[in-house]
């Protein structure tokens, strides 16, 4: 038995780093295939749409997404199998990767914890709890209305019936089969109608709340907490996306922006505006906004879509942009771009931005003063150390990378320095005939 998990961890440890460019100053990294340990209760965790390192323990909070099990993974509702049964929305793991408690609410996308027990979640608009008792403690404001002609609404918990799951994770991503009606989700397309009826009801919605709008509008893409300078960061998806700067406690606007640090009321509500134009990336951000704050007070805003990475301050003025299409691939219409989720290197410098992309499942270790790409970790497929969905990204004090993944990834990993005591016993083991 030690032979063949000695043999497991030779297999994932080595191979997962590639350096292109100096190694021997860019972190090397193992795959660690004790963590997480089994989860509880038979669960089997959903799609990850948030991930975030308590600040103050290093201990990791997951959001995953329980709608997307299927019936055949919810057998043991039933009885009918061993395995398995729907998780709580919120799981919370300790370093040795032991669950220590989880709380249940609304399915959303992005969150974020503080170091007082509060988690941020984003439910259309941020929502936030306390993680001991899962209450409910408070809510950023949302526009009344949603711009597909929807009404936004209080949080409500989805309904379960034992058993019964939904069509997988990857379903609404793939297109139809041909001469098939509608496209996938993948395609972010409508469901057909009279298009002009729809640019209309657009127009008028974008009109009434214009760019400038003090709230969320859009739904939620990512969430960041400064708790230094008691504020949370926020990209609403609403005209391709908006950083969206509120007071952590009361909840008040404070300042957003949009892409290349334009002022809100400079935001453009031109479809055209979103598009590439002679190959060069959109004048507005294109979709799925993803962001996090460097130690020196950058903010690094990810436009998944445009496959591009904006810099700015905290206050929202431009300092540079590079764009992140890899190496030998194309960039395609769907907002699946490889510019995902951001974190940085352990160094206080924070040398190395580490982007996890989901078009090539792999994470990127980009220069953070040029965006040049350094080395990358990992490869698609579902082995332990690889990705199948590679959604979220986190780092805790140690400069341990935590990632998420959806499609039919539905999992966390842990990826630990190899420098690192964890990194070397790993490393030995491997080495164990």
């Amino acid at each position: 038995m030690k032979k063949l998990f000695a043999l497991a961890v030779t297999v994932c440890a080595m191979g997962l780093y590639v350096g292109l460019g100096a190694q021997g100053a860019i972190p090397r990294y193992v795959y660690d295939p004790g963590w997480p340990k089994q989860l509880p209760s038979k669960w089997k965790m959903g799609g990850v749409t948030g991930l975030a390192v308590a600040p103050n323990d290093d201990t990791v909070w997951v959001y995953d997404r329980p709608n997307d099990l299927t019936n055949l993974e919810l057998e043991a509702e039933t009885g009918t199998s061993d395995c398995c049964s729907r998780p709580p929305s919120m799981i919370h793991i300790a370093k040795d990767g032991t669950v220590l408690g989880s709380f249940d609410a609304p399915q959303g996308h992005g969150m974020d914890v503080d170091s007082k027990g509060f988690a941020y979640l984003g439910q259309n608009t941020v929502r936030k709890y306390d993680t001991k008792t899962g209450k409910l403690v408070g809510e950023i404001p949302h526009s009344p209305e949603l711009e597909n002609g929807g009404k936004f609404g209080p949080a409500e918990m989805p309904q379960h019936t034992p058993g019964v799951g939904g069509q997988g994770p990857v379903a609404g991503f793939l297109p139809p089969p041909p001469g098939a009606a509608g496209r996938g989700r993948g395609g972010r397309g409508g469901n057909g109608g009279d298009a002009a009826a729809q640019a209309a009801a657009r127009d008028a919605f974008r009109k009434k709340y214009p760019p400038t709008t003090p709230m969320i509008v859009g739904g939620i893409e990512e969430i960041r907490v400064d708790e230094p300078n008691n504020e949370v960061y926020v990209a609403d998806n609403y005209l391709g996306g908006r950083v969206m700067v509120f007071d952590m406690n009361t909840f008040a606007f404070k300042r957003g922006w949009g892409a290349y640090g334009h002022k809100l009321s400079d935001i453009s509500t031109d479809p055209a505006d979103r598009e590439f134009a002679a190959g060069k990336p959109p004048k507005e951000f294109r979709g799925h906004l993803t962001l996090n704050i460097s130690n020196d007070g950058l903010v690094y805003a990810a436009d998944r879509a445009a496959e591009r990475i904006d810099v700015t301050t905290r206050e929202g003025k431009f300092v540079k942009s590079f764009t992140m299409t890899a190496p030998g691939t194309k960039r395609n219409d769907s907002d699946r771009g490889a510019a995902g989720g951001v974190a940085f290197s352990p160094d206080k410098a924070q040398q190395y931005l580490y982007i996890c992309d989901i078009k090539n499942n792999t994470i990127w270790f980009l220069n953070r003063d040029d965006g040049k790409i350094a080395g990358r970790l990992g490869s698609m497929g579902e082995g332990g150390g690889q990705f199948f969905g590679l959604h979220m990204i986190a780092t805790d004090s140690k400069g341990y990378i935590y990632t998420g993944e959806v499609f039919a990834g539905q999992r966390v990993q842990r990826f630990v320095p190899a420098d690192s005591n964890r990194g070397k016993a790993i490393e030995a083991l491997a080495r164990v005939q």
